[in-house]
């Protein structure tokens, strides 16, 4: 399995707006090309927040546990309808009562994105796709002891950081 490298994404400026089109090979080259992502937060009613595992097929952070869901948002897409297309497609979940956290731009060594992050709280049963290689629950605890070792992505942990700073954790 691999990404759609010709999935066509927005192009956005520093605040968010479109302002043209890029095809996923082209956001991912090392180009910081700013395009919109969303990313899910999701706990379940004990306080602990689900994590997927990246596959080893990812080009970008294989093999590493990143947030419950996170996907691009489709060119003509709004972000709603991309944060709901998503998250039934890698959890399998719907009907989630969505709060929106943050919006910040990520940039990595060769990739910018525009990210909308969103919590919701859940404890209907996850069933993650073949685009991830599963997922569990982890105790706030768990991730704490392990921030810094390699385990998670770098956006999961700084994103993680915000929620601390901002009281969500």
């Amino acid at each position: 399995m691999s990404d759609n490298e010709n999935e066509l994404l927005p192009i956005v400026d520093a605040d968010g707006n479109v302002i043209g089109s890029a095809v996923r090979a082209e956001c991912h080259n090392g180009s910081m090309i700013l395009h919109p992502v969303v990313h899910l937060h999701l706990f379940n009613s004990k306080g602990e927040l689900f994590l997927q595992h990246r596959p080893s097929w990812k080009k970008i952070q294989p093999n590493k546990w990143d947030t419950a869901m996170g996907g691009h948002i489709g060119y003509g897409e709004d972000i709603t309808t991309a944060l709901e297309r998503e998250t039934f497609e890698e959890l399998g979940l719907t009907g989630l009562k969505y709060q929106q956290i943050l919006k910040y731009k990520f940039q990595s060594t060769i990739e910018a994105e525009f990210v909308h992050s969103y919590i919701a709280v859940s404890d209907a049963p996850v069933s993650p796709s073949n685009e991830t290689n599963g997922g569990k629950f982890w105790s706030i605890f768990e991730i704490e002891s392990n921030l810094g070792k390699g385990v998670f992505t770098p956006n999961f942990e700084q994103e993680f950081s915000m929620l601390k700073e901002h009281g969500i954790i």
